[in-house]
């Protein structure tokens, strides 16, 4: 069993950014591909941006690319979501997530077998 913690959401004002940290207990993290989402209330939830198992392949959603940059730690089990000139649209609980592979292909898509239980993100303009 894996168990994910989010941590480093808050409010900020537009422009700003934040550091979004998901950190595995449980298991070592280091063969597991680590996506983040986010989601609203009422809406469907949105692919943000994923990391292979080694760091070497990411991919982020058009609507944060140039913006916000996804790494890893392995030594601290720890993945990481740097949120840049965040926009009011940016508001959401971010989730990460996790599974077992060194598959990368559709992040966006499939099941996942760990979740976090998210973290607050709110933009003010």
């Amino acid at each position: 069993q894996v168990q994910l913690i989010e941590s480093g959401g808050g409010l900020v004002q537009a422009g700003g950014s934040l550091r979004l940290s998901c950190a595995a207990s449980g298991r070592t993290f280091s063969t597991y591909l680590v996506t983040w989402f986010r989601q609203n209330p009422g809406k469907e939830r949105e692919f943000v941006s994923a990391i292979s198992w080694s760091g070497g392949v990411t991919q982020y959603a058009d609507s944060v690319k140039g913006r916000c940059t996804i790494s890893r730690d392995n030594a601290k089990n720890t993945v990481y979501l740097q949120l840049n000139s965040l926009k009011p649209e940016d508001t959401a609980v971010y989730y990460c997530a996790a599974k077992e592979t060194r598959f990368f292909g559709r992040p966006d898509l499939g099941r996942y077998d760990y979740w976090g239980q998210g973290t607050q993100v709110t933009v003010s303009s």
